[in-house]
């Protein structure tokens, strides 16, 4: 009887293992994706990190971080005191419309309304998020 209970639960399991790989191998490719999206339309004003010089701030570690906040940085008045956090929702809500999102902004208009680019942007954010939230 226990051979057939560990047999039973040896095959119930191996079906998920080819979907667990799949999921991850998924992840990887939206990562890459979104590294390949974030230089064609962020990486001439933001940086992934603070050893790359660039005009806006870094975005590593943007996810949970408070808006304006980036150390050093000159914020417009309207981003400085917006209390906003970058939660996923946030940045994607920035990235399609980002003066509608924030007037008052000086950064120029983003624009990028395709969620499956946003998703993979994202998904790149993410992976350059390594602090605890």
């Amino acid at each position: 009887m226990k051979r057939m209970t560990a047999a039973l639960c040896l095959a119930l399991t191996l079906p998920a293992l080819p979907a667990a790989a799949s999921e991850k191998t998924f992840q990887k490719i939206k990562i890459e994706a979104g590294e390949k999206l974030f230089e064609a339309e962020c990486r001439r004003c933001h940086a992934p990190d603070s050893t790359h010089a660039s005009y806006g701030p870094p975005l590593e570690n943007v996810i949970g971080r408070a808006a304006g906040s980036y150390p050093g940085y000159d914020y417009s008045a309207a981003l400085a005191s917006s209390g906003i956090v970058w939660t996923p929702a946030a940045l994607r809500a920035w990235m399609e419309d980002n003066t509608g999102f924030m007037p008052g902004t000086r950064m120029r208009h983003v624009g990028i309304k395709d969620r499956t680019v946003q998703d993979f942007i994202l998904a790149y954010l993410q992976s350059i998020t390594t602090q605890d939230r």
